[in-house]
């Protein structure tokens, strides 16, 4: 017979970082999650991994990305695998965090994430009750069942479901219902057109071509200020991840400022606000091709 002392004891988790403890809990309950650094963004892709260098693109959408035990590649981080999460290669970015995100997909989940009031009454008039949680401007309108995911499918209305993730912030209040037939309706599939290129004109680098600004600090300043202007997109994604794109390929793209680290932020960022990896991809060639590149 088993002694109360045979008993194992449950994990002491108090030193744990707060973000990873709830991380834990909802991978607990069956919720594939990941950690986002400031600005609500996952974190960028290690060295073996940037810019897709694994391999990871051409299964990414059928198999997720590669095997990496970063939390690497997005959405594809997500995992409910509590030894990944309390992983060395985990921890700095648990200690970094400012946010869990969950993959909803991976739990056969669709989030309509409604970003302000006019969107929120649009909710209540056309969609069916659910499991809400507030949101910073909005609500997360949360169902069951999983759709393609599809940024502004309305006006201040996202859907995150497959290939996609969502900020934890809660459990909400209320029963959860089915994915409604709107839902599926909004997010059919439409043919992926990227913004077509503009011409723009670049003058020549003074210098044979070296940057006559090459600055650390004035280089940083220009990638996190394209990174914020990324995340502050509520609207016309697709056309402000191509404007970002173009404006620092304008600036450094002919100068060898820029890095893979660099590009790789930049398209973390675009990622952040649903943008697929071949979006990001699409987006940067035909900024380049505007250019001349």
């Amino acid at each position: 017979m088993t002694q109360p002392n045979d008993i194992p004891r449950a994990p002491d988790r108090t030193a744990l970082p707060a973000h990873l403890r709830t991380a834990l809990w909802l991978a607990g309950i069956g919720l594939p999650v990941m950690p986002l650094r400031a600005g609500k963004l996952p974190f960028g892709n290690c060295p073996a991994c940037t810019r897709s260098a694994c391999g990871d693109r051409p299964h990414m959408k059928a198999a997720g990305p590669c095997q990496c035990p970063a939390p690497c590649h997005g959405w594809g981080a997500a995992t409910t695998d509590q030894s990944a999460l309390t992983s060395p290669a985990w921890a700095r970015a648990w200690l970094q965090a400012h946010a869990v995100a969950y993959h909803p997909g991976g739990a056969r989940l669709t989030v309509v994430d409604l970003d302000d009031t006019d969107a929120i009454a649009w909710a209540r008039q056309n969609l069916p009750a659910t499991k809400v949680v507030a949101t910073t401007r909005g609500e997360h309108w949360i169902y069951s069942g999983t759709v393609r995911s599809v940024n502004r499918v309305r006006e201040g209305v996202d859907i995150k479901s497959s290939m996609s993730y969502a900020r934890w912030l809660g459990p909400g209040t209320g029963a959860m219902a089915a994915v409604p037939p709107l839902v599926h309706e909004l997010v059919k599939e439409k043919p992926a057109a990227g913004p077509a290129p503009r011409p723009v004109t670049v003058p020549a680098q003074a210098g044979g071509g070296r940057c006559p600004h090459r600055s650390p600090v004035f280089l940083e300043r220009g990638i996190a200020m394209a990174e914020q202007r990324i995340t502050a997109a509520t609207n016309a994604v697709h056309s402000t991840v191509y404007a970002t794109f173009l404006a620092v390929l304008s600036v450094h793209g002919r100068c060898g400022c820029l890095t893979d680290t660099h590009i790789g932020r930049l398209f973390a960022a675009a990622q952040g606000k649903g943008e697929s990896p071949r979006h990001c991809t699409d987006a940067w060639a035909n900024a380049c091709v505007a250019l001349g590149m």
